[in-house]
């Protein structure tokens, strides 16, 4: 972590890291690339994009509060107790939809890794996809405080790029933007549904990230990071938004949406930057899927199995090495259009709706809700 202050650190730790984690599951492979933009933002044009994350931003900031909070009342710090506490004896249906989660996001995690070597370096996609899978492996093997430190350097090394590439697309294409927007028309059609979409199936990543909320105080603590963490997320994916409306129709069906406007941009050095940024938002976001669930083993072995790092490294060997090879098989197009859809449904029937109707109950502040014992 930079050097801060003790009382600084504590609160960056508190209120900060929550959203950093939370930004680093999001972003992974499509959200990085600008996949995911094009696929579930474009389609409504520039100002039904804007209006469609805005309503994301939105589910993600009540969404992630309201289980920050709960977590902090229950205790929870992997998603296994969460969910037993959430949904009694379905969590189990859960469990289930959080392993083809998981399985499909690092699969378009290994699929957007050998993309970019292919696009950069002209690699064969098998070594981007192995070089992610053993950069995740190392970040891993070191438990709480090796992934809590990838967030924050990660982080830094984003929100710069990002912020970088905003300017040169405003200075290179900035007339290009304005008159995007100029000529498109009010947000209509189903941009609510591509907010709503987009929202869904990401807005797992607050149980994810629960293993760095332990850094909490009170209730407090986690509604204010939970509300801090959706803008987090989701900032620099308005920064993409904005310079891909200067390139709308064509640029909807890139592989690569980031490839294809660095290219026009015409700035070589920042361009290999930019790859260089994505290839670490894949290992941030990777790591903190893989790292969830090596905590879910840790807790549910209620002490019996000792995670040292050789054992969380084998553990998630296991788990990426058939992710990958379905990346390899499918391609990052097909796995972002074909599978985020469904998966998007299945978590808001199996998460967010059983946790708003909780809230809508008044269970969350009650006595009924106790934290599990092992």
């Amino acid at each position: 972590m930079p050097r801060l202050s003790p009382v600084a650190a504590d609160r960056f730790r508190r209120f900060v890291l929550p959203g950093l984690a939370f930004k680093a599951v999001v972003i992974g492979g499509g959200y990085a690339t600008g996949r995911e933009i094009a696929e579930f933002f474009l389609p409504a044009g520039p100002w039904g994009g804007l209006a469609a994350m805005l309503l994301a931003t939105l589910i993600w900031a009540v969404v992630a509060a309201t289980t920050f909070h709960l977590a902090h009342k229950i205790g929870a710090r992997d998603y296994r107790t969460f969910f037993k506490a959430l949904l009694g004896r379905g969590w189990v249906a859960f469990e289930a939809a959080y392993l083809v989660f998981i399985v499909l996001i690092l699969a378009v995690f290994g699929a957007a890794a050998g993309a970019i070597g292919q696009a950069t370096l002209g690699l064969p996609a098998a070594v981007g996809t192995v070089a992610l899978m053993v950069g995740i492996v190392g970040c891993v093997a070191w438990g709480n405080a090796g992934v809590e430190r990838v967030f924050v350097w990660v982080s830094v090394l984003l929100y710069a790029t990002y912020a970088t590439f905003l300017l040169l697309a405003l200075t290179g294409i900035g007339e290009r933007i304005a008159a995007a927007f100029e000529s498109a028309p009010p947000p209509s059609g189903d941009w609510a549904l591509g907010g709503i979409t987009y929202a869904g199936y990401n807005v797992v990543g607050a149980v994810i990230v629960l293993p760095v909320t332990r850094h909490f105080r009170s209730g407090r603590d986690a509604v204010v990071a939970g509300v801090i963490a959706a803008p987090l997320a989701m900032l620099p994916a308005l920064l993409f938004f904005v310079s891909m409306t200067a390139f709308l129709p064509e640029i909807a069906s890139a592989v690569l949406p980031s490839d294809y406007i660095l290219v026009r941009l015409g700035h070589p050095g920042f361009h290999l930057l930019f790859q260089v940024m994505i290839f670490a938002a894949l290992l941030e976001s990777g790591s903190g899927a893989v790292h969830a669930v090596n905590e879910r083993i840790a807790h549910a072995s209620a002490g019996r199995i000792v995670l040292r790092p050789l054992a969380r490294a084998l553990a998630a060997l296991a788990l990426l090495v058939p992710c990958m090879l379905i990346a390899e098989r499918i391609g990052l197009v097909a796995l972002i259009a074909s599978g985020y859809r469904a998966l998007a449904w299945m978590l808001i029937l199996l998460y967010v709706l059983p946790l708003l109707v909780m809230v809508a109950l008044r269970r969350v502040a009650g006595p009924a809700i106790q934290p599990e014992t092992p």
